[in-house]
């Protein structure tokens, strides 16, 4: 579809030049050689677009361009040298015209190049790939380590707890009851858990018997602590799980919940106890570590409980292309095999939308979001807070009702816990942001976004909302001119009248100066930001002030 002026407006605004969008004014003329070049290295980024016409430093400008007037002809010679789709696009803006070069991402497991080379940007330079994000890059493309086949390792090795634990669990949630009356061999290979007949490193790590995994996949183990404080060195417990996952996973989340208080949130007559460590969130962890981690790397999964933390670490950085910013929005399973055989009995979504749940359900509970601090190229530390942190906001997403949160995404909910922590919303959830204002769930004051005056009123807290929103119109300029007057000898410059209301921004702060200076109770000396403000009428022109 054409890109739409508010779409371009969108990429203008963007906080900076990121790996999917490179501006380059080009009034004139740009080389095709070079655009070329900077399609391949936003493609070996993940895709993105040359965008010419418009400045690059912020606030960008449209600035015109006359460069590629045939964008056809442009698109076809892009294919002729690439052999991949360019898509060249002319954009119309009352400002002047644009031209978009629109590069799609790589293949997985291939990095472009041009006339041998592999390119990447740095900075506003293209450089070669380092010879590390190659192999990574080579990396996606290796098949599927749990897929494949252990050989010489027959029925025998599966634990029978772990094989009946699977059937019953794909048989209760598919509600297919029939799964129950399958051969073991017919459930394996329906679950595809075999490879032309033999058990796959899949089949042992979710079925496996102890012996079996100490003697072919040792790594394949998850090792429980409990410690009662941060400063505990030695722990209270800790249980070794090396069977197949189906023999205990039951079991790891009953030893989380024995001492997983119940937290009383207050705030008035509401009342509500929630758990410090909810299950549907605990189970996604665990899953995901089950389902990602690599097997390849001979450390253990370790699952450590505090009173109000649970850490779980697990060997192998985050899948190729995936990193704690953007793990809401790409998925790409490690062990695919495992994966699968997770989704078939309803254990895990291939979707994603496990990962947005454990988001959404923190969120409600107003605990804080995953936390990913030390998740590294070797590892994955995933750290979740247990402590309930606004007993207010759990209440007024009561007050929102369930059928309106049933309508919400995992982005929305995003937006509302920038809100109510007081954070800015990230560029990304704009659009989200929006749509909550329509519902009126928040409210913009100025630049910034509060939860709705109305629904503070129904939970009694209108003075809270008040203190939250800020001082009103005549509030503000009564403060200004105070200062202006206090100041009168010397004039108040901008800077600081800004720093009497630092949450109005400077913009702001100049509107209703103006507004005083028109009713005659300020005006300026000086020009622009050099000016200074006195009380009193402006004088007329040629006369000196007051």
């Amino acid at each position: 579809m054409p890109t739409s002026l508010t779409e371009l407006e969108r990429w203008l605004n963007a906080p900076r030049e990121d790996e999917h969008l490179e501006f380059k004014e080009a009034k004139l003329s740009f080389e095709f050689q070079k655009a070329l070049d900077y399609c391949v290295a936003l493609a070996n980024e993940g895709g993105g677009k040359l965008i010419l016409g418009v400045t690059n430093a912020r606030p960008r400008r449209i600035v015109g361009t006359t460069a590629f007037p045939d964008v056809q002809h442009a698109r076809e010679q892009a294919w002729q040298v690439l052999r991949r789709r360019i898509d060249v696009e002319e954009i119309i803006h009352p400002d002047g015209r644009v031209v978009v070069f629109h590069a799609l991402s790589r293949p997985r497991g291939e990095a472009l190049q041009r006339d041998g080379r592999y390119l990447m940007r740095a900075g506003e330079q293209l450089v070669p790939m380092s010879f590390d994000r190659l192999q990574q890059i080579a990396a996606e493309s290796e098949p599927d380590f749990s897929a494949g086949a252990v050989p010489g390792v027959g029925f025998d090795a599966l634990d029978r707890v772990a094989v009946d634990n699977f059937r019953e669990v794909w048989a209760t949630r598919s509600g297919n009851a029939a799964i129950r009356g399958l051969s073991i061999e017919q459930l394996l290979s329906d679950a595809g858990l075999l490879s032309a007949g033999a058990l796959t490193r899949a089949a042992l790590i979710l079925l496996g018997s102890e012996d079996a995994l100490r003697q072919h996949l040792a790594a394949a183990e998850v090792i429980f602590e409990y410690r009662s404080s941060d400063g505990s060195l030695p722990y209270q417990q800790r249980l070794e799980f090396r069977r197949g996952f189906f023999a205990w996973y039951e079991e790891l989340w009953d030893r989380i919940n024995l001492r997983n208080d119940r937290q009383m949130v207050l705030d008035g007559l509401f009342r509500v106890e929630l758990p410090t460590f909810d299950e549907a969130v605990v189970r996604e962890a665990l899953l995901n570590a089950i389902s990602h981690r690599d097997y390849r790397r001979p450390g253990s999964v370790f699952v450590r409980q505090f009173p109000k933390r649970l850490d779980i670490v697990s060997p192998g950085g985050f899948p190729p292309g995936i990193t704690p910013e953007n793990v809401l929005e790409r998925q790409e399973p490690r062990n695919r095999c495992i994966a699968e055989a997770l989704s078939r009995c309803r254990l895990v979504e291939r979707s994603g939308q496990g990962m947005d749940r454990m988001y959404e359900r923190l969120i409600r509970n107003s605990q804080p979001r995953p936390d990913f601090t030390g998740t590294d190229d070797h590892q994955v530390s995933l750290t979740l807070h247990g402590e309930i942190g606004n007993p207010a906001f759990v209440r007024y997403l009561e007050k929102l009702g369930a059928d309106r949160l049933q309508s919400f995404t995992t982005r929305d909910y995003l937006v509302l816990d920038h809100v109510q922590r007081e954070e800015p919303v990230p560029e990304s959830l704009r659009e989200h942001a929006k749509r909550l204002v329509d519902l009126g769930a928040i409210e913009r004051v100025g630049r910034r976004l509060l939860l709705s005056r109305a629904l503070y009123g129904q939970l009694g807290e209108r003075g809270t909302y008040t203190r939250k929103r800020g001082l009103d119109h005549n509030t503000n300029k009564a403060l200004l001119l105070k200062h202006i007057r206090e100041n009168a000898g010397e004039g108040s410059p901008l800077a600081d009248l800004v720093q009497v209301l630092p949450q109005l921004g400077q913009r702001k702060v100049q509107q209703l100066l103006a507004e005083m200076r028109r009713g005659g109770e300020v005006y300026p000396r000086g020009l622009r930001r050099w000016a200074r403000w006195y009380p009193g009428p402006e004088a007329p022109s040629g006369l000196s002030a007051p």
